[in-house]
């Protein structure tokens, strides 16, 4: 009887490890899903400013400019 009770291991170490493999996996995910968020952001403001840019060009085209001007003007040319 007393064999059997000597015999006992404790698992706590595994326990704790497998906690923090946990945790820190879960963190790993959190971190991956604001970066995607950002980047998602990121596209939205990008496809405000094309679409301006798009605007700028058909505008300077409509007041008789060239397509290769107007692409200059509104990139900032002269």
């Amino acid at each position: 009887m007393n064999n059997e009770n000597s015999q006992v291991k404790k698992c706590g170490s595994k326990g704790s490890a497998m906690f923090a493999y946990g945790i820190i996996n879960l963190g790993s995910k959190v971190v991956s899903a604001v970066a995607l968020a950002a980047i998602a952001l990121n596209f939205c403001s990008l496809k405000k400013e094309a679409t301006s840019f798009n605007e700028c060009v058909e505008e300077m085209q409509a007041s008789g400019k060239s397509p290769s001007s107007a692409v200059r003007f509104c990139n900032g040319g002269k």
